[in-house]
C-alpha cells in the first residue's frame, strides 16, 4: 500500500509540474504574440527624414538626439495614401547628439522606436504596437505593457494621420 501512495504521489506530482510548465509557456507564447518584434536590417529600409531634438524641446529629457527615421515598404504605403495598413512598421532610430566643433554627429545609440501596425493585436492602441529597445539591444524592451502610456497618450492627438507624426520626405 506504502508503494502505491508513493507512486501515486509521485505521478500527481509529474502531472502538476507539467501543467505548470504547459501553463508558464502558454503565458510566455501569449506574450510574445502581442510583442512588437525588433525590425532586423531597418537601416536598409526607406529613410523617411532625419532631425535633431535640441535642449529646450519640451522632449528633449527623453528624446534629444539625432533621429533618424525608417519605413518598410508597408508603410511607404501608407505615407503615400494617409491610412497605414497592417504590417506597416516605422522606425526611429535615436541617437546621441555630439557636438564637435561647428558639426553635429551621431554618438551613441539610444534607443530603436518602433510602430508596428497590426489593427487586431494591438487595435487598444490605435491598430499600433509600439516598442523601445534601449541601446538598440533586441533584448533590451524598455516600453513593453506601458505602450498606451509611454508612446498612444502622445500619439492619440494625430488620429487623423493614423497616429503618425512624420511625413515622407521625397
Amino acid at each position: 500500500m506504502k508503494n502505491q501512495a508513493a507512486v501515486h504521489l509521485q505521478r500527481t506530482m509529474k502531472q502538476l509540474v507539467l501543467t505548470a510548465l504547459l501553463a508558464a509557456t502558454a503565458t510566455v507564447a501569449l506574450a510574445d504574440e502581442t510583442a512588437v518584434p525588433y525590425p532586423e536590417g531597418y537601416r536598409d529600409w526607406r529613410h523617411v527624414k532625419s532631425m535633431v531634438i535640441e535642449e529646450g524641446h519640451p522632449l528633449y529629457g527623453a528624446f534629444g538626439g539625432i533621429h533618424h527615421l525608417y519605413a518598410n515598404d508597408r508603410a511607404l504605403e501608407g505615407y503615400r495614401t494617409g491610412t497605414f495598413p497592417d504590417g506597416s512598421v516605422i522606425i526611429f532610430d535615436l541617437l546621441e547628439a555630439v557636438q564637435e566643433g561647428n558639426a553635429v554627429t551621431e554618438g551613441e545609440r539610444k534607443v530603436v522606436g518602433v510602430m508596428h501596425k497590426d489593427a487586431q493585436v494591438y487595435s487598444d492602441t490605435g491598430g499600433w504596437g509600439f516598442e523601445g529597445f534601449g541601446g538598440g539591444d533586441p533584448s533590451e524592451r524598455v516600453v513593453g505593457g506601458n505602450a498606451a502610456s509611454a508612446c498612444f497618450a502622445c500619439h492619440a492627438p494625430q488620429q487623423s494621420r493614423d497616429y503618425v507624426f512624420s511625413a515622407l520626405r521625397d
